[in-house]
């Protein structure tokens, strides 16, 4: 009989033996499933990507053939593109994927999401923005997402928005790049909900651990050579192992689907987004078996080596202190890879794989420790059992609790970087809430304004726009500040400021005026301050405000003209979208603080739903791993409970030992993990907030939750313990 005949007779035969197979194959199936769901986020953000690259201008390279720029712009919460183009050749020009022509001047084509909100919402609040005939729509190749709002504005060369960037066509597919933040997410949840994942299949391995080592021991007694053991326990493995990688390429479908539900960067995905290269698919559902394969074989050490060691169950050697040395190792590395300038995230994800397993590595010696400390001091029946137990086999004992607190880890890291990343929220304090604003070129400051007024009141609204400058004051010291040149009263209006405004020419914010000049541009020598102009002080209304000077227009020197200008109008009293369609007149984007607060909270969100997501996730991982290693450990220890009940052990005092057994390593290793976890999510973030110079990490009472939710999550996956016990109550001893 070969070993896979005899393995499907051992499935046949040994109920047991069926339910760690089955509990096995699932745990596989999962990690599977994760796995390939993983590994198709960065494919997945290449291929939103590749659609909507076109509508990024190529700046690049340069050319003839066209004019182009891009702007944002928002219609009540929701984000539009808005793409303005010129052709300046006859030659014609190669579309993108989804752009069925190119318009020409007067001519608009946008998406259809964007075509339905237009005839939904009054031309004065959308419609009125575009200025054309809609002649098209662009189809889902041309858009990032599902339901994008786009536009692509056919102009005159001579009309075009302020900042063209004239090139050869649009950008090509091929400058598309993988979303660096979700990427670096997929590796992260490749690294810390896989090993939970393949924790639950050694967990479902161990429910027959003891009965398979003594059956493989005495074939090896009876003859058996070590190859013929060994590829007996690869069959029996190899089963579960193969059905579980298959059953997760099959459910793999389902589980893409589903993710395409869940927004990122603006929107949902489509179901094509998530197609894994063929190559990448097959050498991953290979590789799940093939990992598996090699971790049982390599637990044959013992059965092939020492068959009579095995048989008699002998007490397994004493842990070493040298194991401690794997966590200052794995955060040394992690911490080298953090502060590195690679480029790439592989270094970060190995030094956070490392740092995962150097629990695994350290987490039995805290065990064995535990059970040490109890043997010495406890002298309750429950404690000693406990104990007992924990000094015995702190490998097992600790095995139970390495799921929870890989989870716990996770939760931790996720703790520290959420409340981290909402506290680099906020900024963008030139302009009070109510503001919008549009940058301008400064010969076409005055006439954007009129418009802009012509087209309030027009759509009878009381707000009116602003033509707003800035300026460069110098000082004999080398101080240089940038100034807001506008009307007193107009600044306290529009501004983030309290101004305590008095007539005549002054400039607010400096304290002494003496020695300063005024320049429009970089570099310029600037010119002096008329006499007479008077110096008053400026007082920001909250930490948010960002302008240092205001400088009133009647003493801006002669010949000195602003190198920035910006066109600004309230909505107090009035549509703010009806006040942002009139200020779109230039094609530019209309800026307003909500926009750019929207924008960090859209990115907050996603991070949010993926950290709840993988927390999710990584919990019920943990536990279901928590409750099948208990289970095994009463199935392992089936003789010696049999023993101790039939000599009189009430079931209740062995449970509570095998309750203890559970909660006393996680209470110590959750701790740890969750140390360990704060640790990780500081170095994280170390390395994200770079760029954002006054961001500093917040650390919260929230951060013990995931400790005191793991001690729970392992004591409550602890109380199959009762149901396991009964079971071994009920049945004969013989049977063993």
């Amino acid at each position: 009989m070969n070993p896979v005949q005899l393995a499907f007779r051992v499935l046949r035969v040994d109920g047991r033996t069926r339910t760690s197979t089955i509990l096995m194959a699932v745990g596989v199936a999962v990690a599977t499933g994760l796995v390939l769901l993983l590994v198709s986020l960065p494919f997945a953000t290449q291929a939103r990507a590749e659609r909507s690259i076109w509508q990024e201008p190529d700046y690049r390279s340069s050319g003839s053939s066209m004019l182009i720029t891009q702007a944002t712009d928002i219609s009540h919460g929701e984000q539009i593109v808005r793409v303005d183009v010129a052709s300046t050749s006859d030659s014609p020009i190669a579309l993108p994927a989804g752009v069925p022509r190119f318009p020409g001047a007067g001519e608009v084509l946008v998406s259809p999401a964007l075509f339905e909100r237009m005839h939904a919402l009054p031309a004065a609040e959308l419609a009125d923005r575009f200025p054309g005939t809609v002649v098209g729509t662009l189809t889902d190749d041309a858009l990032e997402y599902p339901d994008q709002l786009v536009a692509l504005v056919g102009h005159a060369p001579e009309t075009m928005p302020t900042g063209a960037y004239q090139t050869n066509g649009f950008r090509p597919a091929t400058d598309a790049e993988v979303d660096p933040l979700l990427g670096l997410l997929a590796g992260v949840g490749v690294v810390v909900l896989v090993v939970p994942s393949l924790v639950l299949v050694a967990s479902s391995s161990r429910l027959t651990a003891a009965r398979r080592e003594r059956r493989l021991a005495a074939l090896r007694l009876a003859g058996a050579t070590p190859g013929q053991v060994t590829g007996i326990v690869a069959a029996e493995t190899g089963i579960a192992a193969v059905v579980g990688a298959l059953l997760g390429l099959a459910v793999s479908p389902v589980l893409h689907g589903l993710a395409t539900l869940v927004p990122w960067g603006g929107g949902t995905w489509q179901a094509s987004d998530f197609q894994l290269p063929a190559g990448v698919t097959v050498l991953l559902v290979v590789a799940m078996p093939v990992l598996v394969l090699v971790a049982a074989v390599a637990g044959l050490r013992r059965v092939v080596s020492n068959p009579v060691g095995a048989v008699a169950a002998h007490t397994p050697k004493p842990l070493r202190a040298w194991r401690l040395l794997a966590l200052p190792v794995a955060g040394l590395v992690f911490f080298f890879a953090v502060t590195g300038h690679s480029s790439s995230g592989l270094p970060v994800l190995l030094g956070l794989l490392l740092v995962v397993g150097s629990a695994v590595v350290v987490g039995p010696w805290l065990t064995f420790a535990v059970g040490r400390i109890f043997v010495q001091r406890w002298r309750k029946p429950a404690g000693l059992l406990a104990g007992r137990r924990l000094l015995d086999d702190p490998r097992g004992a600790y095995r139970a609790s390495a799921g929870v607190v890989l989870a716990v880890l996770i939760g931790s890291m996720a703790l520290t970087l959420m409340p981290s990343f909402e506290g680099m929220a906020g900024g963008g304090g030139t302009y009070r809430d109510s503001v919008l604003s549009l940058d301008v070129a400064p010969d076409q400051a005055a006439a954007l304004t009129a418009q802009a007024n012509e087209r309030l009141a027009a759509y009878g609204q009381r707000a009116r726009a602003t033509e707003i400058g800035e300026v460069r004051l110098s000082s004999v010291n080398g101080s240089d500040i940038v100034a807001m040149v506008m009307p007193c009263d107009q600044a306290t209006q529009l501004l983030r400021l309290n101004l305590r405004c008095q007539p005549g020419p002054a400039v607010y914010g400096v304290d002494n005026l003496a020695g300063w000049r005024v320049s429009g541009l970089s570099g310029e020598p600037g010119v002096p301050l008329a006499p007479g102009v008077q110096s008053r002080p400026l007082a920001p209304e909250d930490s948010a405000a960002s302008v240092r000077a205001v400088l009133d227009p009647a003493a801006l020197p002669a010949g000195v003209v602003p190198e920035f200008f910006a066109v600004a109008a309230t909505t107090d009293g009035s549509d703010p979208e009806v006040v942002r369609t009139a200020l779109s007149v230039s094609g530019g984007s209309v800026y307003s603080r909500d926009v750019y607060l929207a924008d960090q909270q859209s990115e907050l969100g996603d991070l949010r739903r993926v950290t709840i997501i993988g927390l999710v996730a990584a919990a019920v991982l943990a536990g279901c791993s928590a409750a099948i290693a208990t289970a095994g450990s009463v199935m392992d220890r089936r003789r010696t409970f049999g023993a101790l009940m039939a000599a009189g052990t009430p079931v209740r005092l062995l449970s509570r030992a095998l309750r203890a057994e559970a909660a006393l390593p996680a209470l110590v290793a959750t701790i740890s993990a969750g140390a360990m976890g704060m640790l990780v999510g500081l170095g994280l973030f170390s390395m994200i907030k770079e760029g954002h110079e006054r961001a500093s990490a917040v650390l919260t009472p929230w951060l013990l939750a995931p400790v005191v939710l793991g001690l729970g999550v392992a004591v409550l996956a602890a109380s199959v313990c009762t149901p396991a016990l009964r079971r071994v109550r009920a049945e004969p001893l013989a049977d063993e």
